[in-house]
């Protein structure tokens, strides 16, 4: 993220920003943290205002058993959501969901979080390849976590919808805003809670970093710098840990993660029951290339923006406030890899393989701002890029501020740093401490300390706490904490009360943080910003379309059916 810190400045940013939460906590500005001789981290639970469902454990479906599903299901809690079945068509996802990804460590499968036995009986007995089919024999099915292609989450969470089940979906919400709203009207129709598996709002590293800059101790923001870069310009060769790969299809050239090779087994088991009719969801593709590659093509999937601009976009606008953005501009290319209608193969798309978007959202003082204010000149300009051919920058955000900035670096630190002050000589932000004092106006603000004795041991090791779930020296992404609300919600929902709302309009139960009201501001922003690349126009944003009940929407003429790749 900041190219020219050295390990030595990294090291000082973290230790400023643990310094600086410690004492925004004191100070009664944070809650992350409870102040004393050493940081004492709050539990994720009681932090986002869940607790225990004491031995009540929902029991739930995986439908979808690939690298995402993997990863929910070997971070999830069975003491809050015990997965009973899992669905899926690809013979080698339902061999990995069993036995766990050796490549992947958050992949742990059934047997490693279950025991071999229930491992076993799942894949005997509780292992499907037809997800109506399972709805219909698994009675004891209370909730479902869907893990599949972008374009099948809409049709199948409102099947799981009015089939009972409360469901949890992985993001992007949906394909289209169209289909975001008919999820929500289905979910609040058949009176079943719908959360969406944008994870940074269970991330205790985000919540950290949330607090900071509501605190308002960078001073004025005016600028976020956001980007996920990943070098995929080397060549391929086949991984002796994974199956064999089927010599007779189009294998990968380079070594891309969104293009997998296409397994011989996969291609027996598939290869006569895959069409384009698109009547059946569990086998609505063209051919088995768009199967197994989905997120290489735009029907099936979003692009970039969808798959990793959405996390991170998500992230700028929980800084500002939860704010909306005002308008949206972009340039997209297919630069690097081919094009589905060029040849020779270099891992063909249709989408592009670099992205390069601003986003104009309202500061603290515009309007439309976390304040309500009347200057609607108070813009805060959020660029954000994901490119397929440099790695070397560390995925994050930077935000920038006229007394401060703050880095959140690869989900996994929180670094922090004083702006130059011209009227103290001597002074190099990158290089000094800093603590917090308060101004003659009682806000925070950070300044040069010459005092400081360093880092609370909680964060000896160098790397800030994400407080409250995993042991020391692990990260917590949001993933367990999601899984874990999730199931709390469930325990506690009344349905004669349903989605009443009180006279604020607030839903009188609780619902996930990442409901379905939530997670269409998240989907419009990676959708709108897809449109405005394809477009090469500005857009400017519609209070209208993140409106559940509205039926206006920023992508009105398109049809999931129908796009072309």
């Amino acid at each position: 993220m900041a190219l020219d810190l050295t390990k030595e400045q990294k090291e000082m940013g973290r230790k400023n920003f643990q310094a600086s939460a410690e004492e925004l906590t004191r100070r009664g500005f944070m809650k992350s943290m409870a102040a004393g001789a050493a940081v004492v981290p709050v539990a994720a639970g009681a932090y986002f205002g869940y607790q225990s469902i004491q031995g009540k454990a929902v029991k739930a479906a995986l439908i979808g058993c690939g690298d995402e599903g993997g990863v929910l299901l070997g971070e999830h809690n069975p003491d809050y959501l015990k997965f009973i079945a899992a669905c899926d068509i690809r013979p080698y996802n339902q061999k990995r969901i069993i036995t766990g990804d050796p490549k992947v460590p958050l992949r742990k499968g059934f047997t490693k979080v279950y025991g071999k036995t229930y491992a076993q009986d799942i894949e005997s007995k509780h292992l499907y390849t037809d997800y109506k089919e399972m709805l219909q024999k698994e009675k004891d099915i209370e909730a479902v976590v869907i893990a599949l292609p972008l374009h099948l989450h809409a049709p199948v969470a409102i099947e799981c919808l009015k089939a009972g089940k409360h469901v949890l979906c992985e993001k992007l919400m949906a394909r289209t805003v169209s289909q975001c709203k008919e999820m929500i009207k289905v979910a609040k129709e058949n009176n079943r809670i719908l959360s969406i598996g944008h994870q940074r709002h269970y991330s205790m590293l985000y919540a950290h970093a949330q607090e900071a800059l509501k605190s308002g101790i960078l001073g004025d923001i005016k600028h976020i710098r956001a980007l996920w870069h990943r070098n995929f310009s080397w060549p391929w060769s086949p991984d002796p840990r994974e199956p064999e790969v089927a010599m007779s299809m189009i294998q990968p050239v380079i070594r891309d993660g969104w293009t997998p090779p296409i397994f011989q087994m996969d291609l027996e088991a598939l290869k006569d029951k895959l069409d384009s009719t698109l009547k059946d969801h569990r086998y609505g593709y063209k051919d088995i290339y768009e199967l197994i590659r989905w997120r290489l093509y735009q029907r099936t999937g979003g692009g970039l923006m969808a798959e990793l601009g959405s996390h991170q976009l998500d992230a700028c606008s929980i800084f500002l406030g939860k704010v909306h953005p005002l308008a949206v501009s972009g340039v997209g290319t297919r630069s690097f890899f081919g094009g589905l209608d060029t040849t020779p193969f270099k891992n063909n798309r249709s989408i592009d393989d670099h992205v390069f978007v601003t986003f104009e959202f309202p500061g603290a003082n515009h309007p439309q701002g976390a304040n309500k204010g009347t200057d609607k000149n108070d813009i805060v300009v959020v660029t954000y890029s994901s490119i397929s051919t440099n790695g070397f920058e560390a995925y994050g955000e930077c935000v920038m501020g006229s007394r401060g900035t703050l880095l959140v670096e690869g989900e996994s630190q929180i670094m922090l740093y004083k702006e130059n002050d011209p009227t103290k000589k001597g002074i190099k932000p990158r290089e000094t401490a800093v603590t917090v004092t308060t101004s003659a106006a009682n806000k925070p603000m950070i300044e040069a300390s010459s005092t400081w004795g360093g880092p609370s041991p909680a964060v000896a090791s160098g790397v800030t706490p994400a407080a409250g779930s995993p042991p020391p020296g692990t990260i917590s992404r949001g993933y367990r904490e999601e899984m874990e609300d999730f199931a709390y919600c469930i325990r506690q929902w009344n349905e004669k009360t349903g989605y009443e709302q009180d006279a604020s309009g607030k839903y009188v139960q609780r619902l996930p943080r990442c409901h379905g009201e939530v997670a269409m501001a998240d989907a419009i922003l990676a959708l709108t910003s897809n449109i405005a690349m394809k477009e090469h126009k500005r857009i400017e944003f519609k209070d209208s379309w993140f409106q559940a009940k509205s039926s206006e929407v920023p992508d009105a003429n398109v049809d999931p059916s129908k796009i072309l790749d």
